[in-house]
């Protein structure tokens, strides 16, 4: 049985990180349209539902890479090392908690809230700490903008959509 959980995550993992590398293409001809919707964000904050946090973890961190060192975008420093950090956090902490909270659907909702706030501000840091510490480069001002204005499309399609895909696919683990 422990085979097969492996096999299934290790394949749905790998499904995912397709999408997430195959997304960006659908936004990718206007690039403040991908940088609001964020399509390589909700492969992988799925995978940390469904896979766990590790698989997560792993598939959130190699999607920006693979895309920075196969098409050069997002490119690889300062955005793309950000990027990778930031979505390893979305898949291990929705992964966590998901596997923490009660398989209940008002606990997705905690869990996805948490997992988008602690990636932001891992992206945030590793942005500060790629400009060189310098807020003259990257400072609140460019959070704020980055991670929360200009991303509010995302983020309000990452809350809708991804509750809803992780209620589908695992539809008979609920109880409510």
């Amino acid at each position: 049985m422990k085979k097969q959980t492996s096999i299934r995550n290790l394949t749905l993992s790998a499904v995912l990180l397709a999408l997430a590398y195959v997304l960006p293409f659908f936004t990718g001809q206007i690039q403040q349209l991908g940088a609001m919707l964020a399509p390589m964000h909700i492969p992988v904050l799925l995978c940390g539902f469904v896979c766990g946090p590790w698989w997560g973890m792993v598939t959130g961190f190699i999607a920006p890479l693979l895309r920075s060192v196969t098409l050069g975008m997002p490119p690889i420093f300062p955005k793309g090392i950000a990027m990778a950090c930031e979505l390893a956090v979305y898949g291990f902490v929705s992964g966590a908690l998901h596997g923490i909270l009660p398989k209940r659907k008002a606990y997705i909702y905690p869990s996805l809230i948490i997992a988008m706030i602690a990636g932001r501000l891992v992206w945030g840091a590793v942005r500060f700490i790629c400009a060189g510490l310098d807020t003259s480069v990257f400072g609140f001002a460019a959070f704020w903008a980055g991670g929360v204005t200009n991303a509010l499309p995302g983020i309000i399609l990452q809350i809708i959509l991804v509750p809803l895909l992780v209620m589908i696919i695992n539809k008979s683990k609920f109880s409510d």
